[in-house]
């Protein structure tokens, strides 16, 4: 059997840019992505904590240090700057690769810039 995991979180990051006028996608700032191992181009899913919007669209290269994270296109309706959003990506695994299976959980300052990342999500959280 197969499953869907979550692999990748960027937790409570804020919006720093919305683009309307822009072909679509989300730019995040490249130390983000590769933290979390989310890679150009890959789909992701967008939880709007302000607004309890949530979206689907797909990962762009941001310039690195930056702490962008611009939320383009159709989806600008849907953030504003500000806005505290949850990124995550999700990947497909077998049961062999659930057994080791960890998630690459970052979380940030109001900067966007890391302060720390995990493989799980802390017990006081889940209370």
């Amino acid at each position: 059997m197969q499953r869907t995991f979550l692999y990748a979180k960027l937790h409570r990051v804020r919006v720093t840019q919305v683009e309307i006028d822009y072909e679509g996608s989300v730019a995040i700032d490249a130390l983000l992505l590769e933290a979390a191992g989310i890679r150009e181009y890959e789909r992701i899913d967008v939880y709007n904590v302000r607004n309890g919007e949530r979206f689907s669209t797909y990962a762009i290269r941001g310039e690195p240090g930056s702490g962008m994270i611009s939320v383009n296109g159709a989806a600008a309706h849907k953030a504003a700057i500000g806005d505290i959003v949850i990124i995550c990506a999700f990947g497909i695994l077998d049961e062999r690769e659930m057994k080791d299976f960890r998630p690459r959980l970052i979380y940030v300052d109001e900067t966007n810039h890391i302060i720390r990342a995990s493989n799980a999500i802390p017990m006081q959280a889940v209370r």
